[in-house]
């Protein structure tokens, strides 16, 4: 292999990692899962996309016919990588090995369904006011509940107690008012809830090194790209082979 084609494998991992964990539902069996597939990757000798090659290699160990909650496989998948991945309808299509026109017809019936399919409360956890308003409407747009908005470490484990909701949405960096890992791991003491942690350089946070958030989606996002990860986050993603 290329000293060029290893840089661009290594440089390509950390959106392997938050495309493996999103997809199992853990840090822990995505990272796995990324470990077991960058072997293969590594060997082949293959021109293509780093970024993509390890995406197709990750959803081939996905079975194709294993529904969750309401979607195939395959849906859940055509949507993780177009609006968490940001990949267009083409790119998704070649990852999975699919026509364009049935992966574009899957997708299309994927979303209808996600609106309505996870409906929570949740927990706003974001020092900026106006982000925290814009993250509000799109939370409300999505469906969920908004039990509260916090902007520090104090206030965001004061509002979890006392709703508990049944999803976080965090910002990494509170400012002054603290870190929002370190609000959620206190959090985290007394409430089972799945996270979905924000950050604008997701690269920065999905090293492998350390205990990490299973959902991680970059500002500024989409409104689809907040319903697919809060469905990955509630439904705990898909069984994976």
């Amino acid at each position: 292999m290329s000293t060029r084609r290893h840089g661009e494998l290594v440089g390509a991992l950390p959106y392997a990692r938050r495309f493996a964990r999103a997809l199992t539902g853990s840090q822990e069996r995505g990272d796995a899962l990324v470990a077991e597939v960058l072997p293969g990757v590594l060997a082949a000798s293959d021109s293509s996309d780093a970024r993509l090659a390890l995406y197709a290699a990750l959803a081939r160990r996905c079975p194709e016919d294993a529904a969750h909650g309401g979607l195939s496989a395959l849906q859940r998948q055509l949507m993780l990588l177009t609006s968490l991945e940001e990949l267009t309808v083409e790119q998704a299509a070649s990852v999975l090995g699919l026509p364009q026109t049935r992966a574009a017809v899957e997708l299309a019936e994927a979303r209808q369904h996600l609106l309505a399919a996870s409906a929570t409360s949740v927990l706003i956890i974001e020092d900026e006011p106006i982000i925290a308003m814009d993250i509000e409407e799109l939370v409300r747009g999505c469906g969920h509940t908004v039990v509260g908005i916090a902007g520090t470490e104090a206030e965001a484990v004061e509002i979890a107690e006392r709703h508990r909701p049944g999803l976080i949405l965090a910002d990494i960096n509170l400012g002054p008012g603290g870190n929002g890992q370190q609000a959620v791991a206190r959090i985290m003491r007394h409430l089972d809830a799945p996270v979905i942690f924000v950050t604008a350089y997701p690269e920065r946070l999905l090293t492998g090194d350390a205990v990490e958030p299973a959902f991680v989606i970059t500002k500024p996002f989409e409104p689809m790209a907040l319903a697919i990860a809060t469905y990955q986050a509630v439904t705990g993603g898909v069984p994976v082979a």
